[in-house]
């Protein structure tokens, strides 16, 4: 799957070989290096104080510029990737809005295709689209039409976390969104099924909730946690959708990621969302696409910290 937010692809000239992500609550650093089968190599995370990182589509969100950064040395040098100058930078679903667009015919020139995505998000921007960042991807196909998934997310937003990475020397080519990448990792490991299923991913500030038909996906939906909404109301919402709009049945498999950002753990949120739904709920776990030559204890914390990051590259290489 191709994921919205990205800044001068053509820059590239190699997949990179380093991610960061920066979340509420944490910074993560992850490397892939040499050939053949996709490793992590290297690993490094590093806690945050609760008000240094604060997502959201609008306002300031790098509250305190010079802690993360210096979380960043930090989980740059637990990993030994001091020398790093270049890095895809994963960002929190929260920094941006993602529409599902619908396009009987789809224009021909990249400007006019853009303006019409401008136009049709206008509305539900929440600042002036002049300042926005708009990528839009094909998300999947209903009869003659084309779904795209719009993401919009204000520019100075997106540079108040590149300008953490530049910081400390590393140009960062390539921004995402976290939620995006969790779907890459899971779909990178062949496990995925071809018929529809749930991914549920839980940050400290919100809830996303994605319905995949086979790498197709279906739905989007994100959720602040200032909304107040239950998250069993929210998953029950989505499977209501999923019958009703979908056509759907029963979920083929349910993946949660975030699941150690939940009071009482992950245990008590896969029985939740389980119970809701009455089917099983496994924890995202990338190591059939990737494996793990770098020391460090897989828990569950670092299996969350490590699937957007391991994401984005996993998807990058597919693509080079």
């Amino acid at each position: 799957m191709t994921t919205p937010i990205r800044t001068s692809r053509w820059l590239l000239s190699a997949p990179p070989g380093v991610a960061i992500e920066i979340a509420a609550g944490r910074v993560t650093v992850a490397e892939f290096t040499g050939g053949g089968t996709p490793a992590v190599t290297a690993f490094g995370s590093e806690p945050l104080p609760r008000e240094a990182v604060v997502p959201a589509i609008t306002g300031q969100n790098v509250v305190h510029p010079q802690v993360v950064t210096a979380a960043l040395r930090t989980a740059l040098e637990r990993a030994g990737l001091r020398s790093t100058r270049r890095a895809a930078l994963v960002i929190p679903d929260s920094v941006a809005r993602v529409s599902m667009l619908r396009f009987d015919e789809i224009p021909k020139h990249a400007a006019d295709f853009d303006q019409l995505v401008r136009l049709q998000t206008r509305k539900a921007t929440p600042f002036p689209i002049e300042q926005a960042q708009v990528s839009c991807v094909p998300a999947h196909v209903d009869g003659s039409a084309t779904i795209m998934a719009a993401t919009v997310a204000r520019r100075d937003v997106i540079a108040e976390y590149e300008a953490v990475a530049a910081g400390l020397g590393i140009y960062t080519g390539l921004v995402d969104l976290a939620s995006f990448n969790v779907m890459n990792a899971l779909m990178a490991t062949g496990n995925t099924p071809p018929d529809d299923w749930l991914l549920v991913c839980l940050s400290p500030e919100a809830t996303t909730l994605a319905i995949l038909r086979g790498n197709a996906l279906m739905f989007y939906r994100h959720r602040s946690n200032v909304d107040d909404e239950p998250l069993g109301a929210l998953v029950h919402q989505t499977a209501m959708y999923h019958e009703d709009r979908l056509g759907g049945s029963r979920f083929s498999r349910i993946w949660l990621c975030g699941g150690t950002y939940a009071a009482g753990g992950v245990d008590r949120v896969r029985t939740e969302i389980s119970a809701r739904l009455d089917v099983p709920v496994e924890t995202v776990d990338f190591r059939r696409a990737a494996t793990l030559r770098a020391r460090f204890d897989v828990t569950p914390d670092v299996l969350d910290a490590l699937a957007a990051p391991v994401g984005v590259l996993l998807r990058e290489r597919r693509a080079a």
